[in-house]
């Protein structure tokens, strides 16, 4: 949700601050450390683009035996999610304040077990293709830092991103493990945690999801 324009709040940086056991802003000091900020070492899970956090904060309440970080660059939204998360701390989540391109960075290769794109800008001009997150460069990124039986789960209201996503990821390659362009008329919408973005647009048209894996 990362398009939408984001205003700044000035209280961010100092509850930022205030709340350093469950914010990171120096991911980089973090590299092999990772669990040692969480209750207990569990497998990891990943949100890039966390926005406001009602996925990252319901993932992580309906998974106690995963533990889950959520990635966002806009220091306003990222506190906002924060102060959100606040009302109800939980042991299994932590937020880091970076930017998504430098997972590599901070995570060790094979880290992670799955990677959470949900509702990401579209960059919808050809000269910025290289911005979004499913391009090849991100992909190359992601599987880094990713098990090897690791996944990437996908969403957008986007068509024409998720047809550029399909793409580069058979191109990758990488294999499908579920595609819908219909999120919210599947079964899989039973269990489906909605994002702010996507409860407010949803009733806009279909929401398209996509799990894939890369190949060995």
């Amino acid at each position: 949700m990362n398009f939408l324009r984001v205003r700044n709040k000035p209280w961010a940086d100092g509850y930022i601050k205030a709340h350093a056991d469950y914010i990171v802003i120096d991911p980089q000091n973090w590299l092999g450390k990772w669990q040692s900020r969480f209750e207990k070492s569990q497998p990891l899970d990943v949100e890039v683009g966390t926005g406001k956090g009602q996925f990252i904060i319901e993932m992580a309440k309906a998974h106690p035996d995963i533990n889950f970080i959520g990635v966002e660059l806009q220091k306003s939204v990222i506190a906002t999610a924060l102060r959100k998360f606040m009302t109800a701390p939980l042991p299994n989540l932590q937020f880091v304040l970076t930017d998504g391109a430098n997972l590599d960075e901070f995570f060790h290769p094979d880290e992670v077990n799955k990677i959470f794109l949900n509702f990401s800008d579209p960059w919808p001009k050809k000269r910025h293709a290289k911005r979004r997150l499913t391009s090849p460069g991100f992909l190359k990124t992601y599987q880094t830092v990713l098990d090897p039986a690791g996944t990437i789960e996908f969403k957008t209201d986007n068509r024409g991103l998720f047809e550029y996503t399909l793409v580069t990821m058979n191109h990758y390659p990488m294999t499908f493990d579920y595609v819908s362009l219909d999120l919210h008329r599947s079964a899989e919408n039973e269990t489906n945690i909605q994002t702010e973005y996507e409860e407010k647009f949803s009733p806009n048209g279909p929401i398209y999801k996509l799990v894939a894996h890369f190949n060995a």
